[in-house]
């Protein structure tokens, strides 16, 4: 399959990431994380994050379902968007593993504001109600956009005035920290995030996802949650070794500002083109583009990628840490041609 930009999950592993795998192969080594590899990935974010409590895991749902079993209890509920991952593309699998309720809001450009979270309190102290008791946002939204710092740091003052945790979806989180140009404890410890679900799948690893506690007290059930929910890896190594060149070397950084970089580029080279449009401002990796309808079917024939909303033609284009400058160029040159062949079809 040529490189496309279906999704960033598309793209193969880093050379970097292949070197740490073939690394951890070398001996046997104790399982279930109690490697020197998967000491040395802890000792890793702790040296980026400050004192932590980490959990190396396999999927982001898993990080992202774990997270509200570990802070609520079956009768509390979880406040996100109605973009959000966890409440359009994990199949239920929160509620149905926590027992917990998801109450979604309508977020345009993506993002939770701290006016429209409060709307979504009502009812505690009622038996009768179910009880918010966390707000999770996604870093970058679902839609590419970013929270600035000073969103996040405005909804974790408020989520802990009214008694909430924050978690942080950071699938991507990479990018997010790319493109604001800070390193992730700015962005995470220092605005107040209780618990984020750290991403490395999508920027370069192998089913390499952490949920990360800011405040290592509230993962004291942790050990046991991760056992039950079957993601206690048994050859963690190899999980936790991707880690070690991905924050220690900044391998990280390098990768999601490549896909940045490229997203911009990509940006620049299709909105230039008549009848696309933005859809949502290109601030990660991500650009989302109102095309005309009849070019979807004819270019992803070509350059395989997910349509966002049939209705309004709005499509997404994700960019990887592998995605170069000619593929943007091939993809500019066969929308090209094929709004020339739109062009000249008879009109009926």
């Amino acid at each position: 399959m040529r490189r496309s930009f279906a999704s960033d999950n598309n793209a193969g592993l880093h050379p970097q990431a292949l070197a740490a795998l073939a690394n951890a192969n070398q001996e046997h080594e104790l399982g279930y994380g109690d490697d020197p590899y998967t000491q040395a990935a802890e000792a890793a974010f702790v040296a980026e994050l400050g004192e932590v409590a980490v959990f190396p895991v396999l999927t982001g749902t898993a990080a992202n379902v774990l997270a509200i079993a570990a802070l609520l209890r079956p009768f509390e509920a979880v406040i996100c968007s109605r973009l959000a991952h966890l409440w359009v593309d994990e199949c239920g699998a929160p509620e149905r593993f926590t027992g917990c309720k998801l109450i979604p809001l309508d977020t345009p450009d993506g993002k939770l504001q701290v006016a429209q979270v409060a709307t979504a309190l009502g009812g505690r102290g009622d038996e009768h109600r179910v009880q918010p008791r966390m707000i999770s946002i996604t870093q970058p939204t679902e839609v590419g956009t970013l929270y600035s710092l000073a969103e996040i740091q405005a909804l974790a003052e408020f989520a802990h005035a009214q008694g909430l945790y924050l978690h942080v979806d950071g699938a991507r989180i990479s990018n997010a920290a790319a493109a604001l140009n800070c390193n992730f404890s700015t962005l995470l410890r220092e605005t107040g995030v209780d618990v984020v679900s750290f991403g490395g799948t999508k920027n370069g690893l192998l089913n390499a996802e952490a949920l990360v506690f800011l405040n290592p007290a509230l993962a004291k059930e942790m050990p046991y949650l991760r056992k039950q929910a079957m993601q206690l890896n048994s050859k963690m190594r190899f999980v936790s070794a991707q880690w070690l060149p991905f924050l220690n070397d900044q391998l990280w950084l390098r990768n999601a500002q490549h896909a940045n970089t490229m997203a911009q580029q990509l940006a620049e080279a299709v909105f230039a083109l008549p009848g696309i449009e933005p859809a949502w401002p290109v601030e990660s990796n991500a650009v989302f583009a109102k095309v005309p309808a009849g070019l979807i079917a004819p270019l992803k024939a070509e350059f395989y990628f997910y349509v966002w909303d049939e209705t309004d033609s709005i499509v997404r284009w994700m960019c990887a840490f592998d995605t170069q400058p000619e593929d943007i160029q091939a993809f500019k040159a066969a929308i090209v041609k094929i709004l020339k062949s739109l062009e000249s079809e008879p009109q009926a």
